[in-house]
């Protein structure tokens, strides 16, 4: 089986309003809830990972936000990209990084195709509706950051 290397960055958006809410993405393919991510120079084979989180909050998340730690949280996963044929399947390692990021502007309802639903919640929602450990356990690490 081939295996692929992937590098993706994203944030993890807070806005403050009497308390802080946590902006949620989710997929319109795999319907799962997750924080807004996307693969690094996919667009632009010199984007930096700070650029690419900053480009994929807006495009999946439909909100402009600005970085608040320059350290990102990183995380890893693996799958299985089917195939029409077992023998075409291609393993993905998935390396995401996190960027604690602050709203800005702009509304989740701006999201583009590849999310069906986004919007923002409390910690205590986020916790409940991730779909994906991962994604959990960096939200986890950003709650540490504040």
């Amino acid at each position: 089986m081939k295996i692929i290397n992937q590098t993706s960055a994203g944030g993890i958006v807070f806005k403050k309003i009497y308390h802080l809410n946590w902006l949620i993405t989710q997929h319109s393919q795999h319907k799962g809830w997750v924080f807004p991510k996307g693969l690094v120079g996919d667009k632009d084979s010199k984007e930096s990972m700070e650029v690419a989180a900053l480009r994929e909050v807006e495009e999946e998340g439909g909100v402009k936000a600005k970085i608040v730690n320059k350290k990102p949280i990183e995380t890893h996963y693996e799958y299985i990209q089917t195939a029409s044929t077992k023998a075409s399947e291609v393993k993905v390692k998935k390396t995401v990084y996190y960027f604690l990021m602050q709203y800005i502007s702009g509304d989740p309802k701006n999201h583009d195709w590849e999310m069906m639903n986004t919007k923002f919640v409390t910690a205590e929602e986020v916790k409940k509706t991730l779909t994906y450990k991962s994604d959990l356990e960096a939200f986890e690490k950003i709650l540490k950051q504040l």
